[in-house]
Order: C-alpha cells, then structure tokens, then sequence
C-alpha cells in the first residue's frame, strides 16, 4: 500500500457494540443488520466478526448470495424481498428470508420462509395494515413459512416524539390475534425506546459505534467506534498572514500558519462540504480543517502542533473524532459518511 489512507476496522468494538443490543433488549434475537457492506465497513468480514448473531440482514437478495458465495451459512434476512421470480428462486435455493411488504410480493414467495411487514407510518414498505391478516392468508395458503411480523419505526432517533407511540400501537392492534413473533425496534428503538423491543430486534448503525441520536443519549455514549479513517500526512508550508489556502479561497491565515496536507478527500468519502473548523485529529491534538476539501487532499491547519511531520497519520473519524460531529459539521448524517468511504480506500481488520 503505497498511499497511507485506510479505513481501520475494530471487529471487536462491532461485537460488543452487538452483546450491548442484546443486553438492552434483553434478548439473544438480535438481527445484525450489515448491508450496504456492514454500513461500509466490509461484508463478509463483519459477516464472520459476528458469528455469535443470531441472525444477520442485508437489503438486497444480492448482498446475500455474496455471503452465501463466502460460505456464510447463518440466517439471511432479506429486507427489501424479493421483486422477481428470479429472485425469489434464488433465494428459496440458498436458504434465505424474504421480507414481504408488498401485496404484489405475495405470488413470489410461495415455498419461501418470510417475515410480513406493516406499513405502521414510515409510507415506504409495508402492507397496509387493514390488508394484514388477509396478506398473512394469503402468504400461508401459498405454501410460506411466515416467521414473523415486523414493521420500521420512522421518528425513533426523537426520544420525546409522539409518532413512535402511534406506530407501536398500530402495530399492537394488527398483529394481536397472528400468535408471530414480532420485530420492531431497529438501533434508536433499542437504545431509546424499550417499549419497542421485541421477539426479534434489528441493530444496525449501533452495530458500527455510531449514534444514530442528534443529541446526546446515556445508552449510545457506551458505543465503541468501530471504524478509525486516517490519512497521511504528505506535505507541510508555512503559510504568511492574509494567505489563502485551497479551491476558492476559502480560508484565509489570520497569523502566520503551518499547513499540513493530509492524502485523503472526497474521491475516498470524506464530505466535500465540511466548513473550516472541522477537527481532525493528529500528534494527539486536534487539527481544524483549513480550506476547500479537495478530490485527493485535505488542508488542515496545524500551527499549534509544532511537531508535526510528514508521514503522521492524521484521523478524520475515530475514538477521537466522532463521525457524528463530522457528519453535523457537513450537513449530513453519520450513515451517509460510514457508507460512503470508497473502495480505493482499503480497510484494515483487528479482531
């Protein structure tokens, strides 16, 4: 590797921030949900890391044959289902689960293991929910294992809303008389809204360390990060007072200013649109981003950090800075930037 940016990846940290999505449901159900590759920290990597999961979801029947292809053998919930008879066939031949959230799925599925979703108020996937039981028939009569019933909760990361309630309860009233094992809660359910725990539960963004809360909750403060993206330092300059740095001028030295460039930008995932002020991290102290983020590089100022040096290795996200407060700084969300780093940049495992 020539290039020294990377993406570190904590499989341990992935697996205790999975026993604490057990722990605070109280149950060994927990569904490890690891599409979009494990919220882009790597597959079937994370796919083996969690051998303990009592199940693990992708969103596409693709994502499952590639686990299947590397030999996982666990349970495959597939979360959007499957759209064809093609798919449907190949997921009846390696075993998986589909997810049902479509009247038009229905004809698909026969012989097939599934879980019935309701549409509680989320307005993307689900059966309506006056069209359950009949759906559920329907699903039986067709020969299919219908495992369980479950729906998304679309306002969860509001600790104090009311939609969540609403949601619940609707999903109360509709599967009542089924005798299904249910499943509700995904990460902001498991962390902030017990009474949405249920037979099964879907971890996801918790999975990787991240909270998916705006402020701050007891329960996700004891996530670990699990993925550290650093770049290298690769040139350093002396900056004069009224000097700018970077496309467009953007920042200009209020002082005379040591610039480091760091070997990384948005062409690897970082957000182009961060302001100045950014923290990065390096030599132990924090380093703001100073400039326009380029496709392959970033300036970050570093006058207060006299030794440093090319070579250092500078964190962008990590146990230092949190991907949360660099996805706020962007605009945007922590999924977003986990999911987005590329695959030019590689990922590197510890157990």
């Amino acid at each position: 590797m020539y290039r020294h940016t990377a993406a570190s990846v904590d499989l341990a940290a992935i697996r205790a921030n999975y026993e604490l999505a057990c722990t605070l449901t109280g149950s060994r159900r927990c569904v490890a949900v690891i599409k979009a590759n494990a919220y882009g920290h790597g597959l079937v990597e994370v796919a083996r890391a969690l051998d303990a999961a009592a199940a693990l979801a992708v969103a596409t029947v693709d994502e499952a044959c590639r686990l299947r292809d590397a030999g996982i053998d666990k349970d495959i919930l597939v979360l959007e289902g499957a759209n064809s008879e093609a798919a449907a066939a190949e997921s009846r031949g390696t075993n998986l689960v589909l997810v049902v959230s479509s009247e038009e799925q229905v004809e698909f599925c026969a012989g097939a293991r599934t879980w019935l979703k309701v549409d509680t108020g989320m307005h993307r996937l689900g059966v309506q929910p006056s069209r359950f039981g009949d759906v559920l028939q329907r699903l039986r009569a067709a020969g299919s294992d219908v495992l369980v019933a479950c729906t998304h909760l679309a306002c969860a990361d509001d600790p104090a809303g009311e939609a969540t309630e609403r949601q619940l309860r609707l999903f109360a009233e509709c599967t009542a008389d089924t005798g299904l094992p249910r499943s509700i809660a995904n990460s902001a359910g498991i962390l902030a809204w017990p009474a949405s725990h249920a037979d099964w539960n879907r971890p996801g963004i918790m999975l990787y360390g991240a909270s998916p809360f705006p402020s701050r909750i007891a329960n996700a403060a004891t996530l670990r990060p699990a993925m550290t993206f650093s770049a290298e330092v690769i040139a350093l300059r002396d900056v004069a007072a009224g000097e700018t740095v970077g496309y467009g001028a953007r920042w200009t030295a209020g002082r005379r200013s040591r610039i480091a460039t760091l070997a990384a930008g948005y062409a690897d995932g970082y957000p182009r649109h961060v302001p100045d002020g950014t923290p990065t991290f390096v030599r132990g102290r924090t380093a703001p981003v100073a400039g326009t983020v380029s496709m392959d590089m970033i300036t970050i100022d570093v006058t207060d950090i006299p030794d440093v040096a090319i070579g250092d290795q500078a964190e962008l996200w990590g146990p230092n800075v949190s991907v949360n407060a660099v996805a706020e700084a962007a605009g945007t969300i922590a999924y977003e930037l986990l999911t987005g780093v590329s695959a030019r940049v590689p990922r590197i495992y510890a157990e």
